[in-house]
C-alpha cells in the first residue's frame, strides 16, 4: 500500500509482468488468498514474493488501540482486526506461514519474504 515503494522498479519489472496485490502493512487476510488462488490456478503465476517494508505505519499502533478509536468514533468496533505487528521480521515469516498453510493456493514451493528499506532502497530476505 505504501506509494514509496515502486514495486516493479525494485524487482527489475517491467509492467504486466507480475500480478502486484497491496494492503495495510502486507497482511495476509481471506482476499489475499483469493487473489493468490486466482493468479496461481486460473493466470499461471508461479511465484510469490512478500515485501514488507521499514518505516511502516503498522508499526506504530496496536489493533486494540485501533479497534478503540473507531468505536469512539461510530459506535462499534470492527469485525475485523487490523493486523498490526512489532516486529517486521516475524511479520513476514507470519505471513509466509499463512499462505503455505492454504489449501487454496497450489504452488508453495516458491513462496519468499523480504524486508525493503525505504531508506536506502535494499531489499533483505527474510529466512
Amino acid at each position: 500500500m505504501d506509494a514509496r515503494i515502486n514495486v516493479h522498479g525494485v524487482l527489475g519489472l517491467n509492467e504486466g509482468e507480475a500480478h502486484v496485490i497491496r494492503n495495510a502493512g502486507g497482511v495476509i487476510t481471506e482476499d489475499e488468498i483469493r487473489s493468490l488462488a486466482i493468479s496461481q490456478r486460473l493466470l499461471g503465476t508461479e511465484e510469490i514474493i512478500l515485501i514488507h517494508h521499514t518505516d511502516c505505519g503498522m508499526l506504530t499502533f496496536t489493533d486494540d488501540e485501533f479497534r478503540e478509536s473507531i468505536r469512539q468514533e461510530v459506535g462499534i468496533k470492527p469485525g475485523w482486526a487490523a493486523e498490526a505487528f512489532s516486529d517486521l521480521e516475524t511479520y513476514v515469516r507470519q505471513s509466509i506461514a499463512r499462505i503455505k498453510a492454504s489449501p487454496f493456493v497450489p504452488r508453495k514451493d516458491s513462496v519468499r519474504g523480504f524486508v525493503f528499506d525505504v531508506a536506502t532502497g535494499r531489499l533483505s530476505e527474510v529466512k
